[in-house]
């Protein structure tokens, strides 16, 4: 949103076959985005080069031409080098960026002194491939950088984006096919609750709260005064909760006390709480502390449109009845209003709902219901009734008038190893299950696959410890510990560890780090300082997990 003027995908998924260089960065593609991955192997297969910027070496890391392992938290350092490189060798395509950009002299004076040479030794990756890598991407005319939340989840998770918008910018692969600056988002319809609004500062279609004009309008299109303050992100919501700022809690679609960072200080300001409601398909861990329990209807259950990670609004239709006295989200929240005494329109269908909002956000205004029926899936913005769907974005033009250049300097993750925690802890997900694991838990398939928690340690940093293969052992961090199983692994390095955070049972997320993005507030997932302390074995619990990890291999 600040550099270009939208925060979603530039391009298309369809166009990822056509491009000639991909650069993925901070996303475990064929796990957490297994459609994308598909599109990028095509590309491959095609000829296109591939480059993967990731601790583990990932399934995606065997198909590519260049595997840069970085250090966890080093992105900075590597983004800026590979801007440097482009600068040194005159890799830049000044034409675009004295048309279309503002702000590149302070870019250009800031990675001057991030040599590759001194980025070998705090990333890692050796000076040689940050150089080939930056003059790859340079010089392919359809490049483009692929990213989700290994880039986001750190305390420096802006300035890693603004790197890479700047990697961008300055080599003009901006407003045409695949070449661009791509979010993968982390889940259906993602992309679709922030044009709706779900985000403290805009309200839906991206309009700043802090614009008193934007604020006028929906004023008198809700008959409801609008607040003249952004809300709170997540991060200080829990904050606020904990310092009794903020007295009650209604939770939609998200089991908190697994998927937060820091979870026992999240339970804690729980428990501070005078009155806490959830809505959710399934009982989960957040509802221990509900006071109400409101049950949602799923995907299948009702009506609607979600927006996938490409901007693309699709209709989603109701296959099967909801059961009992679930109810869809929609419903739910109008008839909440209702009974808090806001008299709300006649609203008979989803179909009301989203036509309300497209008149009110320009971006939406050309999509209706009617459209998608008759043309299929349509790519936002789409401004007017007879406006085509938006393949990619900025053709013609960046959509803020002139893309920002954003200097961003190096700073250390909020936590580093040091000799009582000598291990860094970073987490994410696997194909098997899927964030809290409300609905992936519940299934025999994936339950076979991956049955129970685990934490990935280099053969050498176990064999030190002492660890077998499937060990028990306590992952502990400054935050608490989590007893779970240790696997061998070769995809992550030496000195690092990894878990996924699917597991209610072996809570991940006591250990990870709440501090928090400056500007969006997201917690620090990615990296902690940890250390590994073996326990007494089960023997019969070790070998189920032995026999289930041989198995999901054997696959």
């Amino acid at each position: 949103m600040t550099t270009y003027g939208a925060g979603a995908m530039t391009n298309s998924i369809p166009e990822i076959r056509d491009a000639d260089f991909l650069l993925v960065i901070g996303s475990n593609t064929s796990e957490a985005h297994p459609i994308i991955a598909m599109e990028m192997k095509r590309a491959v297969r095609r000829g296109a080069k591939l480059a993967v910027a990731d601790p583990r070496a990932i399934w995606m890391t065997e198909i590519a031409d260049w595997h840069l392992q970085i250090q966890p938290g080093s992105d900075v350092w590597l983004l800026n080098a590979m801007a440097h490189v482009i600068l040194e060798e005159g890799l830049e395509d000044r034409e675009f960026i004295e048309r279309n950009t503002e702000g590149f002299e302070s870019v250009a004076e800031t990675v001057r002194r991030y040599s590759p040479e001194e980025a070998e030794t705090v990333t890692g990756v050796p000076a040689a491939t940050i150089r080939e890598v930056a003059r790859a991407y340079a010089t392919t005319p359809k490049a483009g950088i692929y990213y989700t939340l290994g880039i986001t989840e750190h305390t420096t998770g802006t300035d890693n984006v603004y790197a890479l918008s700047n990697l961008v910018l300055m080599t003009g692969h901006l407003g045409q096919r695949s070449a661009g600056l791509n979010p993968l988002r982390g889940q259906n319809n993602v992309q679709g609750a922030n044009d709706a609004g779900a985000t403290p500062v805009f309200y839906p279609g991206y309009q700043s709260a802090l614009d008193p004009g934007v604020r006028r309008k929906f004023a008198e299109a809700w008959g409801v005064p609008q607040s003249d303050s952004p809300g709170l992100n997540l991060n200080q919501m829990m904050k606020a909760m904990d310092d009794g700022s903020i007295r009650g809690l209604y939770l939609m679609g998200e089991d908190i006390v697994i998927s937060e960072p820091n979870v026992a200080h999240v339970e804690e300001a729980m428990n501070h709480l005078d009155f806490v409601v959830v809505q959710d398909i399934f009982f989960n861990e957040s509802c221990r502390f509900a006071d109400v329990v409101l049950p949602a209807a799923c995907f299948a259950e009702k009506d609607g449109v979600f927006t996938n990670s490409d901007r693309r609004v699709q209709r989603v239709r109701k296959a099967v009845d909801a059961p009992g006295e679930a109810r869809a989200d929609w419903e739910i929240l109008v008839e909440v209003m209702r009974r808090a005494g806001l008299e709300q329109p006649d609203y008979p269908s989803p179909a009301e709902v989203y036509d309300e909002m497209a008149a009110l956000a320009p971006k939406f205004s050309g999509i209706s219901y009617q459209r998608i029926e008759a043309e299929g899936g349509l790519q936002w913005p789409v401004p007017t009734a007879d406006s085509p769907s938006t393949e990619y974005l900025h053709k013609g033009g960046v959509l803020r008038g002139k893309g920002l250049f954003q200097a961003v300097e190096y700073r250390a993750p909020a936590e580093c190893a040091d000799p009582e925690y000598p291990l860094v802890l970073s987490t994410g997900r696997t194909l098997y299950h899927y964030n809290a694991g409300t609905q992936t838990r519940r299934s025999a398939g994936p339950q076979l696959k991956q049955p129970e928690a685990f934490v990935e340690v280099h053969p050498r940093t176990a064999r030190r410890l002492g660890l077998d293969d499937g060990a028990l052992v306590d992952v502990v961090t400054r935050r608490g510990r989590v007893r779970c199983r240790a696997m061998y692994s070769r995809q992550v390095a030496k000195r690092v560890l990894w878990m996924p955070f699917h597991f209610p049972e072996a809570r991940t997320n006591y250990l990870t780090n709440d501090a928090g993005d400056a500007v969006t507030g997201t917690g620090e997932y990615k990296v902690c300082a940890a250390r590994l302390e073996p326990v007494a074995e089960q023997g019969p619990a070790e070998q189920r997990f032995r026999g289930a990890f041989a198995a999901a291999g054997a696959d």
